[in-house]
C-alpha cells in the first residue's frame, strides 16, 4: 500500500472506531437490557456485532481493498477511545434530545390527526346514522298514519255498502238466508284458528318491542 492509502486507511478506521462507539451507545439505549429477556439480548447482540463487523470491513474494502494490518486495529481502538473521552456525553445528550423531539412530533401528529381527521369523520358518521334513524322513524310514523287513514276511509266507504247489503238481506227468502248463515258459520269456524294465531304473533311482537325499549 502507498503512504496515501495507509493514511486514508488510518483516518477511515479512526472514524469507524468513533462510529462504533456511537452505534454501541445507541444500541444499548434502545435495547434496554434490564427490560429484555436473556435469549432476546443474545440474538440482538449477535446481529449487532455481525453487522458492525461487516460494515467496518466494507469500509476497509473500499479504502485499501480489504487488506488487514495491525495498525488498523490500533486506529479502531483510538477512534473508539476518542469517542469515549471526547464525544460520548455530547452524543448521548443529542441522542436523548432527538428521541424526545421525535416522540413530541409523533404525539403532535397523532393529536392533529385525531382533531382534524378522526373526530370529524366520527362525528360525520354519527350524524349520518342519527339522520338515517330519524328519517326511518319518520317514514314509519308516516306509513302508520297513512295506513290508519286508509283503513278509516275504507271503513267509511264500506258502511253504505253494508247498509245496502243489510237492506237486500232483509229481502232475501228465509231458505237462502239459512244457507248463507250456514256457509258463513263454516267459514268463520275455519278462520277462527288463523285469527287466533295472528293475534298471538302480534301480541308476542308487541311484548318483544316493549322489552327492547
Amino acid at each position: 500500500m502507498t503512504l496515501t492509502t495507509q493514511f486514508m486507511t488510518m483516518l477511515a478506521m479512526i472514524g469507524m472506531g468513533t462510529y462504533f462507539g456511537a452505534a454501541l451507545d445507541t444500541y444499548n439505549r434502545f435495547l434496554q437490557r434490564s427490560k429484555r429477556k436473556s435469549w432476546l439480548i443474545f440474538i440482538n447482540d449477535i446481529l449487532f456485532w455481525t453487522f458492525q463487523g461487516l460494515f467496518i470491513f466494507y469500509v476497509l474494502f473500499h479504502v485499501n481493498q480489504g487488506e488487514l494490518r495491525f495498525y488498523i486495529f490500533l486506529a479502531l481502538l483510538c477512534g473508539f477511545a476518542a469517542y469515549q473521552s471526547l464525544c460520548k456525553q455530547i452524543y448521548l445528550r443529542c441522542l436523548e434530545w432527538l428521541i424526545s423531539f421525535v416522540i413530541s412530533v409523533s404525539r403532535f401528529i397523532v393529536k392533529l390527526f385525531r382533531i382534524l381527521i378522526y373526530k370529524p369523520i366520527l362525528a360525520l358518521i354519527s350524524t349520518i346514522i342519527t339522520t338515517v334513524i330519524m328519517i326511518g322513524k319518520g317514514l314509519f310514523v308516516l306509513l302508520k298514519t297513512l295506513w290508519k287513514c286508509a283503513v278509516f276511509t275504507i271503513i267509511i266507504l264500506l258502511k253504505p255498502i253494508k247498509w245496502i247489503f243489510l237492506l237486500f238481506w232483509k229481502l232475501f227468502p228465509k231458505p237462502l238466508k239459512k244457507y248463507v248463515e250456514k256457509l258463513y258459520n263454516g267459514l268463520a269456524g275455519k278462520w277462527r284458528p288463523v285469527k287466533n294465531t295472528i293475534k298471538n304473533v302480534i301480541a308476542k311482537w308487541k311484548k318483544g318491542n316493549k322489552g327492547n325499549k
